[in-house]
């Protein structure tokens, strides 16, 4: 070509024409340009990223980890990872509020709503007090929120905490017109007292607690504490020597027992005594058939009489719809306050005596029941009647066996009461929205059917011989009695969701009654997620940011 144009073309001035050719780009030199800040890409890697810190209680520092960085290096070159100051002080606030805007918007739909708090202090000696919602929403599934997990920098005091709770009310949008606001707390008394100053009810005890503190009070019994410690006794040397523990599993294998290790219990936890000594009578053969060379060492401590022995497997019994029950409302998901009166009949039935028992059994027996009808008195009537209305709309309760035929009516006929009390105020409610309106709609366009048929095929007006309101409830509650029970295994809240067309005034309060937990057990389990947030973090994290890291954990829902 040169050669032509020299040839040809001597006009045409090659230097001049020559022009520097363009490379195109490639992949690597491609890939080395960031991503803007602001671009789609960038923000939802840092949302995720937040998210991942939330969920899986990730410190903040996480992001200077350089794993983390070089992780990320492969996944998404182009990203630039923000600092950790970013995270904490603008991307995990804003999902923060996000999730807020979501929490309030389904509260907002919720017909009534309960709470639950407790408080709880860190090893910082931070004290906090957390509060959690609790509804059931318009398909029958019951929703629970993690509202706030607020600093508390003064004292505990009753009128203090119960101004955080009128506050979280306020804030949550928590309150409706004519319907109390139902509140679940462990037996201490400032909150008992801060849940009456704020003006909220029913107030309900904790169950779980209640009977933790029943059995702590049983096993209190002076011979019952002797048997304990010994029996900690030999768990505690099982634990401490390796050479012991070695010789116990030994013995397991030969006696073809389970290869279980012995079980130390926990003071604040009864229901772990009841584990303590039921592992132990488990594994007696194993522990009196160690190697002589382990049992010089430790003197007396396996030498449990038969009396001692005889005890032990008695006091495993008496405990056993202890710890049954407080299994089954602390891992329900739906422990609703229906199961309360029940739970609280079979416990009391199992603390009679009967004749085989011992004498100490029997002071066992009477101190467990007498503490337990001491924290759930019958005096209080009108929380009897709450908790008897909310046992008899569950469906697998409402026949009341426990109840005389008297009492039985009585809790029907205030079902009832309160169905009419609750339509009077709607249509009060109704009737005051209209009056205060000045202004009437134009008539209704009738429609070409009507305006050809209207008159011939005029509406039949009711006779005047139809039913009353309180007719019509009166029935609806009598069909219900009359249905069969549900089956104590089955959810109740499917049932209702099946038969609400069927009954549709006891449906309406059931979904306000079988909302409110029977026990405080939602706040407590927020306090483990909160110290492992605060271990997790390694340094010292804010309380402010505590609240805001375990709202997150326990709200976010991965799409």
């Amino acid at each position: 070509m040169q050669m032509h144009i020299l040839r040809h073309h001597p006009e045409i001035n090659l230097a001049v024409a020559q022009k520097t050719t363009q490379q195109q780009p490639t992949l690597p030199s491609f890939f080395q340009a960031k991503f803007p800040a602001n671009s789609d890409r960038a923000q939802k890697i840092t949302n995720a990223i937040a998210i991942f810190m939330a969920l899986d209680m990730r410190p903040f520092s996480v992001v200077d980890n350089e794993g983390f960085k070089y992780l990320l290096s492969v996944l998404e070159p182009r990203y630039l990872l923000p600092s950790r100051a970013h995270f904490s002080q603008n991307v995990l606030p804003k999902l923060q509020e996000k999730m807020k805007a979501k929490v309030v918007e389904g509260l907002s739909t919720a017909e009534s709503i309960a709470i639950t708090t407790d408080g709880w202090t860190s090893r910082a000696t931070d004290s906090y007090v957390t509060i959690t919602a609790h509804y059931i929403t318009g398909n029958w599934q019951i929703a629970n929120h993690v509202l706030q997990t607020c600093p508390v920098y003064e004292s505990h005091t009753s009128n203090h905490l119960s101004g955080i709770l009128k506050e979280a009310v306020i804030d949550w949008k928590i309150s409706r017109s004519n319907v109390p606001v139902p509140v679940t707390t462990d037996n201490a008394r400032n909150i008992a007292n801060a849940v009456e100053a704020a003006g909220f009810s029913p107030h309900i005890r904790c169950f779980a607690h209640t009977v933790n503190l029943a059995a702590q009070r049983g096993m209190g019994i002076h011979q019952m504490s002797r048997l304990l410690g010994r029996v900690r006794k030999v768990v505690t040397f099982f634990h401490r020597s390796t050479t012991a523990a070695a010789v116990l599993k030994e013995k397991q294998v030969m006696l073809q027992l389970p290869l279980h290790k012995l079980v130390q219990d926990v003071a604040t936890r009864w229901n772990s005594s009841h584990d303590m000594l039921e592992r132990y009578l488990e594994q007696q053969a194993a522990v009196f058939s160690a190697d002589k060379s382990v049992k010089k060492n430790i003197k007396d401590i396996v030498t449990l009489s038969d009396d001692d022995v005889k005890l032990a497997e008695d006091m495993v019994q008496v405990l056993k719809p202890l710890k049954t029950v407080t299994t089954l409302i602390s891992t329900e998901q739906i422990p609703t306050i229906s199961v309360i009166l029940p739970l609280k009949h079979r416990i009391l039935a199992s603390m009679k005596h009967s004749g085989s028992d011992s004498t100490v059994v029997k002071d066992i027996k009477a101190a467990i029941a007498h503490d337990f009808e001491d924290r759930c008195p019958d005096t209080d009537r009108a929380l009897i009647q709450f908790l008897h209305m909310s046992t008899a709309l569950d469906p697998r309760f409402k026949s009341l066996p426990f109840l005389d035929e008297t009492t039985h009516d009585t809790i029907f006929k205030s079902l009832t009461e309160r169905i009419l009390d609750d339509c009077s105020q709607t249509v009060q409610e109704q009737s005051e929205i209209a009056s205060s309106s000045s202004d009437c709609p134009p008539p209704a366009k009738r429609a070409p059917m009507a305006e050809l048929f209207g008159d011939i095929f005029p509406i039949e007006q009711a006779s005047s011989s139809s039913k009353s309101l309180s007719e019509v409830v009166d029935e609806e509650v009598q069909h219900y009695r009359a249905v069969q029970s549900l089956s104590v295994d089955s959810n109740p809240l499917v049932w209702w969701k099946d038969n609400q067309n069927q009954f549709p005034h006891l449906a309406k309060l059931a979904k306000s009654y079988l909302g409110i937990p029977a026990t405080s057990v939602p706040s407590e389990r927020v306090f483990s997620t909160a110290g492992d947030i605060v271990t997790a973090q390694r340094a010292s994290l804010s309380p402010e940011n505590v609240d805001m890291m375990v709202f997150l954990k326990k709200n976010f829902q991965l799409p």
